[in-house]
């Protein structure tokens, strides 16, 4: 299947943090170069929160990320904390609508109930790919009627999309073109988790449809979940976006920034350089933007913003800045 992504139009961006922790620096930098591809051409950005667990994703966290971003010059057009419709922003606030695209996926009889356990997804003979991904075996897919009633009796299913014999190709704005066959490198999905939270793939999808969300950076950790959620629009019946995938900000050993590790928050920064420009000086330095980190306001990097100037392989930060 060759994706037939959104003709360019006026750029819809969006940004979409995670409010399990606080923006680090890897945040800030896709944050950026997201608002500089879609304002640089006229575009608009939308802010959503991705707080699909909410006891892992307190609010008080997201009105941090929001306050952080603007005292950035990283403003949006619409989303949450803008409007009457602020709370429609929300994922923690959408299940019913993930509810009603589940249903439709269902109808197309491509959904079923999954009872594998934790440890036996893990389990050694199960296929894991290079990134350390499993590969699900497809161990529920064939269970009948009578065995799906007697595992429910005492487990509570994930539920999973069905994946065939499929390649899925689409160009990606920064590293080209992209082919992925399904069954050998995702295999059927979850959609929904067994504590009746809907998954990432499934919300991101839809939303970023309902949304209007034509232009979709993010960091290429995330290029390999391409083309299952290009799997999903095609069964939902919308267009995909245009995707552009960035290079990832790692330390001088490697590993990729995070906020689990403690990275680098925006706390940290804001409290060493007191104020924004510095510190979008360094990450339009390290985006390819800049000659040299200077001082810059995100106005500034309009006029001279390309996309080719973007580093197709990781950024190393400097020791110094990791330090701070």
């Amino acid at each position: 299947m060759k994706a037939k992504l959104q003709p360019h139009t006026v750029p819809v961006g969006r940004f979409a943090p995670t409010p399990s922790g606080f923006l680090h620096l890897g945040n800030l930098f896709c944050s950026l170069l997201a608002w500089l591809s879609a304002k640089s051409k006229g575009g608009r950005i939308i802010l959503r929160i991705e707080d699909l667990d909410p006891q892992r994703c307190p609010r008080q966290n997201a009105d941090v990320l929001a306050k952080d971003l603007e005292w950035l010059g990283l403003t949006w057009d619409e989303g949450a904390y803008v409007g009457a419709d602020s709370e429609a922003y929300f994922q923690s606030q959408r299940s019913e609508i993930y509810r009603q695209y589940f249903a439709k996926l269902a109808d197309q009889d491509l959904v079923y109930p999954c009872f594998c356990s934790r440890a036996e997804l893990h389990a050694a003979e199960a296929p894991h790919l290079s990134d350390g991904r499993i590969l699900y075996a497809g161990t529920c897919r064939h269970l009948t009627v009578a065995e799906r009633e007697a595992k429910a009796k005492t487990r509570r299913p994930a539920y999973r999309v069905q994946v065939d014999d499929e390649v899925v190709s689409f160009v990606d704005g920064h590293y080209g073109l992209q082919s992925y066959e399904l069954a050998k490198e995702w295999g059927d999905f979850i959609i929904r988790r067994s504590d009746g939270v809907y998954a990432y793939q499934l919300a991101v999808t839809v939303d970023d449809a309902l949304m209007g969300v034509n232009q979709v950076v993010r960091g290429c950790d995330l290029l390999s979940s391409t083309p299952i959620q290009i799997y999903l629009y095609r069964l939902l019946g919308f267009t995909p976006p245009e995707f552009f995938h960035i290079p990832l900000l790692t330390a001088p050993d490697g590993r990729r920034l995070a906020k689990r590790d403690g990275d680098l928050e925006l706390g940290v920064l804001r409290r060493h350089f007191g104020s924004p420009e510095p510190i979008l000086g360094i990450l339009a330095y390290m985006a390819g933007q800049l000659a040299k980190p200077e001082p810059v306001q995100a106005e500034d990097l309009l006029p001279i913003f390309a996309t080719e100037k973007i580093p197709k392989h990781n950024i190393v930060v400097p020791k110094e800045l990791l330090q701070l």
